[in-house]
């Protein structure tokens, strides 16, 4: 038998073992249900990563909400374009990220506001998936009482997705979740290479 030949049966064999895998799992996997999902690390794509699953459940026809916390004060093309669609209500509530703020006051008050409106749209019902971004961030710098976002995380509508992005999950929250996601910084064109932010890449 040629090398080729047992390249090709090798192969056959390591891919029937991947789906006898995959078919185990798949048949185990009967429960459905609304998912709390974590994006968090210190890398790039944790927001993006969001919206692509909020795009998602736009496809699918459902109702997305957006909560964002922090970036109030940029101008992003996800908020423009999402913004437009009928099926989508998309909330800006930051005032700018804390070291340009510096206002430990206004700050909080800015995060209870925002907390308030993802509050309203968690309780409603009315939508397949709820959009918290920067709210580890919130969470990080006690802008907002932990537990009690916690209880209402935990009593939203059974089958509601919510995703939740932002450096530095509180553990708590990372306990909680369904579904966690790190994204690691390897390598950075801004940090190390002095490139800045460019549309359709940062904003």
């Amino acid at each position: 038998m040629t090398a080729p030949e047992n390249d090709a049966i090798a192969h056959k064999i390591k891919a029937e073992k991947h789906k006898q895998i995959f078919d185990q799992k798949k048949a185990r996997a009967t429960r459905e249900k609304g998912l709390l999902i974590v994006n968090t690390g210190t890398g790039k794509g944790k927001t993006t990563a969001a919206f692509g699953m909020g795009l998602r459940v736009l496809g699918h026809g459902m109702n997305l909400g957006v909560v964002q916390f922090i970036k109030g004060a940029l101008d992003t093309a996800e908020r423009e374009f999402l913004s437009q669609h009928a099926n989508c209500h998309f909330h800006t509530v930051g005032q700018g990220y804390t070291w340009n703020t510096q206002d430990l006051a206004r700050d909080i008050e800015t995060a209870e506001a925002g907390w308030g409106i993802a509050e309203n749209m968690i309780f409603s019902g009315k939508y397949g998936m709820v959009i918290l971004d920067e709210l580890n961030i919130v969470l990080k710098y006690k802008y907002l009482n932990l537990e009690r976002v916690l209880e209402t995380l935990r009593a939203r509508p059974e089958s509601m997705h919510i995703v939740i992005t932002g450096r530095h999950a509180p553990p708590e929250l990372i306990e909680a979740a369904d579904l966690v996601s790190e994204m690691r910084a390897i390598k950075h064109p801004y940090k190390e290479q002095g490139i800045k932010a460019q549309a359709g890449v940062e904003f």
